[in-house]
């Protein structure tokens, strides 16, 4: 693939997670050595990958996120509820909260799991520049799907189970100063490849000089 095909092809893989299909260790370790080489602020790399293979371990987090999604599906803000007034958006719309209910019940099956986390100097996240904070790990986040894309693993960036994140740092065991960022389910894809998505027009969120 080319760079910009790579760019615009890695896309959010929900009900083409290969549930069967067991991933080898080296593909997600390749993966994340390359995330690795992202930017952090200071060069402080104070990031930490959890990947989860054991079945157990992802039965529990897999009810979580279960949990969690239940309650924002629910919840007025669901994707497969926005942009009602617009039937063309709205088709679109109803497809992501279809495929975000079928990954809320398959989770737990998915054969791998991976959680990046950021390591801070205590137990609580420090205040102010939050965007600084996050942008220390997330650009890294991103890599690692681009990188997972490469190696035909498929991968969706999640954060609901979040909701319950104290409950799934029990189950991950992790110190009190390092918090997660996302949970991200990683597999082989069924099917061929992917296309890029309908997306705005650049001319509708593009500013030039001034708002």
């Amino acid at each position: 693939m080319t760079p910009e095909e790579l760019l615009t092809t890695t896309r959010t893989v929900r009900k083409r997670l290969d549930l069967t299909r067991p991933v080898p260790l080296e593909l997600v370790k390749h993966a994340l050595q390359v995330a690795l080489q992202a930017p952090s602020g200071s060069n402080t790399q104070r990031w930490h990958w959890l990947v989860i293979t054991d079945p157990g371990q992802r039965a529990e987090l897999g009810k979580l996120y279960q949990r969690a999604c239940r309650e924002y599906l629910d919840s007025p803000r669901a994707a497969g509820k926005l942009f009602a007034d617009d039937p063309e958006r709205s088709k679109v719309q109803k497809r992501v909260g279809s495929s975000v209910e079928y990954l809320a019940d398959k989770m737990g099956e998915v054969p791998v799991h991976v959680v990046p986390c950021l390591e801070t100097d205590s137990a609580e996240l420090p205040a102010g520049n939050q965007a600084a904070l996050w942008g220390n790990l997330l650009p890294a986040v991103w890599s690692y799907m681009l990188a997972a894309r490469a190696v035909t693993l498929g991968t969706a960036w999640t954060t609901l189970h979040l909701a319950y994140e104290k409950e799934a740092a029990e189950i991950l065991g992790l110190p009190e100063n390092v918090h997660q960022a996302a949970l991200i389910p990683t597999a082989f894809y069924t099917g061929d490849t992917f296309k890029p998505a309908a997306r705005q027009p650049l001319e509708e969120v593009m500013r030039l000089d001034r708002w």
